[in-house]
């Protein structure tokens, strides 16, 4: 609550500041002296041709005032601190007479001196500097610093001859100037000769059999970045193959011009010289060169206490492996070994080392290891030691939250689960968790009850191992942390939509190849939904009931078939259909010809009526996927970067497979049944990618585009609502809310929106406004239709590369406030583009606040 109403108290200060501005139309010239330059940009030419590359504009020291859409916002709030409240406040104070006396009359004499010290006198002088930034006057003490930094940023592109000036250009308006950089690159220097000096045999026959892939190469540029890269590499190569303690400060570099050479010739003799070993504690070279190592004994200490005594411990061998534990082993000696990639007698990899750390964090079962190796005198052989300490085998953890939704007005839910580590012996984790909830209804129509209420549990094991009755080592092996998920939960829901019930089992296997790869094959995902409510569906989806009472209305005086409706308090519509046995009656009645409509009456009740079966129907999903990943984000402040995801996902094909063996029921649409419940069939795809750019100033383009459809066969016509596709909403098309949009043309015809094909594109540029504000303007583009299932509304269906005309278009802008581990995001979203409407009006129609869609979300939306 503390944290809420901290953001509460930021936003209205930021709001607050907003409107000062823009009221006061503050002086961007107030704060910069007579005999200063506020600068207004910097320009560079590298032999006369304009240079726009971000990393060389990084090198400038002084760069002009950040601002919002042109407007220099944080210079403006700053602007507006005094420089002295206090005497500010005294003036205004003496400003008339007995002004003081009354104050210290009314609030007393140190009420009056507190005020001086509040937020209002003081504090906000204080906050609009924090939050604002000091005019960029020109200095050029940082000018010439700046210059300088250029000149050796091409010095290490090897133009050892460049030089540069600078030129002050002052603008028109009043005290404003841009600052010009003139750099003079002339020719580059040359590697013509690479040698070397390696003192260790071993290390230079590993380097020659690898010197083709070399960064430093004969009769390129010289680079300094070549040559950063080159010992990367070789300290990488030397530590992977062998030379367990190789340190990169043991590699440099000679380069020499040569001096017989005439003076115009920009050639350079480079020689890479890879000196021996040195301890921390040795100033001079005499230890012995770098050898090659290799592992001599591979110990695992299973039970390690740092402040225990190792000698008691009792020793196992197993696979040219020694454990040692104390009392009784506790784990599978197979489940230690497993997650160690060193082998007795072969030569040390770091990368053996690097996989080994990852692979005992991600069993969870121990603390971070520590991995010790010890050589002998001759410095070829390793006693390697790993100790692995236990973490607690069972934790707790609960959590409490505050909901809402546009089903309910309030929910608090609550969520507990306990966690067992190493269960069978062989580090699985086993984790057992339950959750409740409890809502007050937002309508009060919904339900004949007030709250709503969710309960459910889970229970989930992982092995660290691909779970399957033969090997996967050699395509899936232990480094890419290979995992095994058997999962079975059950949720109730109670007075939400039709009261469901679900059921749901998954056997998954996960891996991981790269940092960047990811890979997860669902071999089973089994779901049973069951509707304990169905006589609730014209109560859930009101649209649907309004367009059926609609037709029902011309019959509603009729005595013939007064039995379909009931008195209700409403003076513009006395009567309406009786749910549900009222609108199912007369839903039948219109169907079987009992009741005069016209074609299309008759069409659009088909439609309901289908619609409420196809919702109101239990479903049983028995499906396989397989979703493959790969981001290409360095670190949490990488922000160039894409990612994309891949998934395929085939459900019912098993069950079809085996109908020749298995004897099925079948209902009235000769549907094959499962426990009385006929099975989805479908095909499904789906292809996401994100990319980012940054574009330098903390600011970032971002941009997505998503591709998905589901194609049902075989046993259904349509895909279960659960695994169609909605749009709209806070991280999709914020222009509308979600399961509003769509499908096609259509116009909001449902409640809940759905269909199997689902077309979206986000652009949205990000940017600074005032320390942990950010902002943003967004293009969100997108819609479902459906396809290839039962659908008869040809607004609703798409045919093709006409149907791209119904993409839907909406613009907006947001605030985003920054808590370093999460983003607090509120978006405005405006319907720029509605293919619901006709002609003109689906462009800019109702473009204004209060049409527009407001969403709230954490963190950003992609």
């Amino acid at each position: 609550m503390r944290g809420s109403l901290s953001l509460m108290c930021n936003w209205a200060k930021i709001g607050l500041l907003l409107l000062m501005v823009s009221i006061s139309g503050c002086n961007t010239l107030k704060k910069v002296g007579d005999d200063e330059l506020l600068l207004t940009k910097n320009t560079i030419y590298v032999d006369d041709e304009k240079v726009t590359d971000s990393e060389i504009k990084g090198l400038i020291d002084q760069k002009p005032n950040s601002s919002v859409l042109g407007y220099p916002l944080r210079l403006n709030l700053y602007n507006m601190a005094k420089e002295n409240p206090d005497s500010s406040f005294q003036d205004w104070l003496h400003r008339k007479d007995k002004r003081e006396k009354r104050l210290n009359n009314l609030l007393s004499k140190k009420q009056v001196s507190r005020l001086q010290e509040s937020f209002i006198v003081k504090g906000a002088s204080e906050f609009l500097k924090r939050v604002g930034e000091p005019p960029v006057v020109i200095d050029t003490a940082l000018t010439n610093k700046s210059l300088n930094r250029m000149e050796a940023y091409y010095n290490s592109k090897g133009y050892f001859n460049n030089y540069g000036d600078y030129e002050i250009v002052e603008s028109s308006r009043k005290k404003r100037a841009q600052v010009a950089y003139n750099i003079t690159l002339n020719n580059p220097y040359i590697i013509d000769t690479v040698q070397k000096n390696i003192t260790s045999p071993e290390l230079d026959s590993i380097y020659n059999v690898t010197s083709k892939r070399s960064f430093v190469k004969k009769g390129e540029q010289f680079d300094l970045q070549n040559f950063t890269l080159e010992r990367e590499r070789l300290t990488t190569l030397f530590r992977n193959s062998g030379v367990y303690n190789f340190q990169e400060s043991s590699i440099n570099y000679d380069i020499l011009r040569d001096t017989t050479l005439a003076a115009d010739d920009q050639l350079m003799e480079v020689q890479l010289n890879i000196k021996k070993f040195r301890s921390a504690t040795d100033s001079t070279d005499a230890n012995s060169p770098y050898r090659v190592a290799r592992h001599k004994q591979v110990n695992i200490y299973a039970d390690y206490d740092i402040n225990g005594d190792t000698d008691s411990l009792k020793t196992l061998e197993y696979d040219n492996f020694v454990i040692h534990y104390a009392n009784k082993l506790r784990y599978s000696p197979k489940a230690l070994t497993d997650a160690i990639f060193f082998e007795k007698d072969s030569v040390y990899r770091d990368l053996d080392r690097i996989r080994t750390y990852r692979q005992i964090t991600n069993l969870n079962t121990f603390k971070y290891p520590n991995i010790e190796f010890i050589p002998d005198s001759s410095q070829t052989e390793l006693t390697t030691n790993v100790y692995l300490a236990a973490k607690k085998k069972f934790s707790l953890n609960m959590n409490f939250d505050v909901t809402h939704s546009n089903i309910q007005q309030v929910g608090t839910a609550f969520s507990t689960s306990v966690i067992t580590r190493n269960v069978f012996g062989g580090a699985e984790t086993l984790n057992v968790s339950a959750r409740g909830s409890i809502g007050l209804l937002s309508d009060a129509s919904l339900s004949n009850e007030t709250f709503t209420s969710e309960l459910g549990g889970d229970i989930n094991i992982t092995f660290p191992r691909i779970w399957l009755p033969f090997s996967t080592e050699k395509i899936i092996p232990y480094y890419m942390l290979p995992q095994s998920r058997l999962s079975a939960g059950t949720n109730f829901q109670k007075n939400i939509g039709l009261d469901k019930q679900s059921l749901n089992s998954i056997l998954s296997y996960n891996w991981t190849p790269s940092d960047r790869l990811k890979n997860n094959f669902e071999l089973l995902n089994v779901e049973f939904v069951r509707n304990v409510n169905p006589d609730n569906f014209y109560n859930v989806y009101r649209n649907t009931f309004s367009n059926l009472d609609d037709i029902a209305d011309q019959f509603q005086d009729d005595p013939a078939y007064a039995d379909y409706f009931k008195s209700v308090d409403d003076s513009t519509d006395p009567l309406r259909l009786d749910i549900p046995d009222g609108a199912n009656a007369f839903v039948q009645a219109v169907l079987n010809n009992e009741i005069p409509v016209t074609a299309d009456e008759l069409d659009e009740v088909n439609s309901i009526e289908e619609r409420r079966r196809r919702l109101t129907e239990n479903n049983l999903i028995f499906a396989s996927n397989f979703t493959h990943t790969k981001n290409s984000k360095s670190d949490i402040n990488d922000n160039d970067f894409y990612q994309y995801r891949i998934k395929f996902e085939s459900a019912g094909g098993m069950l079809s497979l085996i109908a020749n063996a298995v004897p099925y029921n079948k209902n009235d649409n000769n549907q094959l049944l499962v426990f009385g419940v006929p099975f989805s069939q479908y095909v499904k795809s789906e292809l996401d990618y994100i990319r980012h750019w940054d574009i330098g100033g903390s600011q970032v383009l971002a941009f997505r585009s998503f591709f998905g459809m589901a194609v049902p066969y075989g046993n259904s016509n349509s895909i279960p609502f659960v695994r169609s596709y909605f749009a709209g909403g806070s991280n999709d098309n914020r222009a509308w809310n979600a399961y509003e949009l769509g499908p096609g043309k259509t116009d909001n015809i449902n409640d809940f929106n759905e269909a199997n094909l689902k077309l979206a594109f986000n652009l949205e540029y990000r940017f600074p406004i005032a320390g942990d504000v950010k902002g943003a303007l967004f293009a969100d583009a997108g819609n479902i239709w459906n396809v290839f299932d039962n659908e008869n509304n040809p607004d609703a269906i798409f045919t093709g590369f006409s149907s791209l005309a119904d993409i839907a278009l909406g613009t907006g802008l947001g605030l985003r406030y920054d808590f370093t581990y999460f983003v607090f995001r509120l978006d405005v979203g405006f319907k720029t583009y509605n293919p619901a409407k006709v002609g003109s009006d689906r462009w800019f129609n109702g473009y204004n606040l209060g049409n527009a869609v407001f969403n709230i979300g954490i963190n950003y939306p992609f």
